[in-house]
């Protein structure tokens, strides 16, 4: 008999509590590969809330440590390369070697993650004004979500977390539960990485993920939270606090 897949939540993977599943099949068969559980809405809520404690302290890891568990990731994948491609082709009924570009694609954005160091480089300008000079930080956002296709189950979720993880967010993962072992096992295969398990979730849900997640699936640091850093050589006086410490959707500069 198939097997629920287990969900990662609070850093663990664990059996989910759903009491409904839906049949994980191989297309060319009909074979029951797994049954996917449809998450409650408190695993959801757990998921998100323990995703926004993890990122208080994943955002001050250093950028060239969180650059080394690409490198570490985008190796193993390479590693798991064909392991990868059976699984996905098992699932979705594409050819094999089909499945094996579906593979490449993520790991090339795994790669440009590794990258991160200089992608997260901020921007100093001299004189922009009589006796001020400006600069600039790239910083996180908060928790994100990832909520995939069923077409390519390893090619856009690695499209998405690697890099939104690399540039010290926290995230969650929703794949399709049409495919979902695929994910499952990136997921695997990033923690044996190093990851922190709290940095990444993934669980399946059906419809009731957009009722129970909608609110919080995006979150940005709180005023409160924010790091805020003005820096200038002018003698006058910083912004207000309020309009300085505003999130932004991404970079954010600082006067």
């Amino acid at each position: 008999m198939a097997k629920a897949i287990p969900q990662l939540i609070e850093g663990q993977w664990r059996e989910s509590r759903a009491r409904e599943f839906i049949e994980v099949t191989d297309p060319a068969t009909q074979e029951v590969l797994a049954l996917a559980p449809k998450a409650t809405a408190e695993e959801i809520e757990a998921a998100v809330a323990s995703a926004k404690v993890a990122f208080l302290s994943w955002r001050e890891v250093p950028v060239p440590e969180r650059a080394r568990l690409m490198l570490r990731y985008q190796h193993l994948l390479k590693e798991h390369h064909d392991e990868l491609a059976q699984i996905l082709s098992g699932e979705t009924g594409k050819t094999l070697a089909d499945a094996k570009g579906d593979v490449w694609r993520g790991i090339e954005v795994v790669e440009q993650a590794a990258n991160i160091a200089s992608l997260m480089m901020g921007e100093t300008a001299e004189n922009v004004a009589t006796g001020i000079d400006t600069a600039s930080w790239i910083q996180p956002l908060g928790v994100c979500t990832g909520i995939t296709p069923f077409n390519f189950p390893a090619m856009i979720p690695l499209w998405m977390f690697p890099l939104a993880i690399a540039a010290g967010n926290t995230f969650i993962l929703k794949p399709s539960e049409q495919d979902p072992l695929t994910p499952n096992r990136l997921a695997e295969l990033f923690i044996e990485a190093g990851a922190p398990r709290a940095c990444c979730r993934c669980c399946t849900a059906a419809a009731r993920w957009s009722t129970a997640c909608s609110p919080t699936r995006t979150s940005a640091p709180s005023p409160s939270s924010a790091r805020c850093r003005w820096a200038s050589t002018s003698t006058a006086p910083a912004p207000p606090t309020s309009s300085a410490c505003r999130p932004s959707p991404g970079r954010r500069t600082t006067w």
